[in-house]
């Protein structure tokens, strides 16, 4: 039974989608941030595939069809924007002023974590692009000469705390302003603190999701500016 499960071309899928809907189902009745269900999907199937046995690679070959879905659901998004089209007129020096900050902010703190930690310079460049998508990110790390595994754990990582954390830390600092938590959360959380900014309002989603693109191309910006600082 466990060959022919592991065997299956639909082994990764199942594994994921099954251990998300947990997470989802943990979240929906303990009502905490901690049980999001992206991190419980996550430990879950990372706990799996020590207990079967499995390699990351077999994983990774059976799950890999459910990341096609990532590019439509990353353009969807522009179609909230266009609903908030003109809150994002009104805002629109603000928005990029916020988004522009933010991109350098993140940049700007890896910078000072990897001399206060003596990072290399692999290992410097491999967390620069940490506040984007994964598929920025790993071209952008692979051409600054980081590590892109570790790129991409920094990304999956920076995401989940950012979903985890983002409305705990707007109550907590009494931000309201819903084209403030938008730019907030999608520039230093990308796409899955996108999907908290979603659940918070029509405005901080679209806002998020302009913040995503945004940063993403400043970014690109900036890594070539500063990665030859270590």
């Amino acid at each position: 039974m466990r060959e022919f499960f592991v065997n299956s071309a639909y082994f990764g899928a199942v594994i994921t989608l099954v251990t998300y809907g947990i997470g989802a189902l943990l979240k929906k009745y303990t009502k905490l941030a901690v049980f999001n269900p992206i991190l419980i999907s996550s430990i879950l199937v990372i706990v799996s595939l020590l207990l079967l046995n499995v390699d990351y690679d077999t994983y990774y070959e059976t799950a890999d069809f459910i990341s096609y879905l990532l590019t439509p659901a990353t353009v969807s998004l522009a179609i909230p924007l266009y609903e908030q089209l003109e809150i994002l007129k009104k805002n629109f020096k603000a928005i990029m002023l916020g988004i522009g900050i933010g991109s350098l902010t993140s940049v700007l703190s890896v910078l000072a974590l990897s001399i206060s930690f003596g990072f290399n310079h692999a290992e410097y460049v491999s967390f620069l692009p940490k506040s984007i998508t994964t598929a920025i990110g790993m071209d952008i790390s692979g051409e600054i000469g980081g590590y892109v595994s570790l790129t991409i754990a920094a990304i999956i990582l920076t995401g989940v705390l950012g979903n985890v954390v983002a409305e705990p830390l707007c109550r907590i600092f009494h931000i309201e302003e819903p084209v403030a938590k938008g730019v907030a959360i999608g520039t230093s959380s990308h796409a899955l603190g996108t999907a908290k900014a979603i659940e918070l309002g029509e405005v901080e989603g679209a806002i998020s999701g302009l913040s995503i693109v945004v940063c993403g191309l400043l970014t690109v910006v900036w890594c070539g500016v500063f990665s030859g600082l270590i």
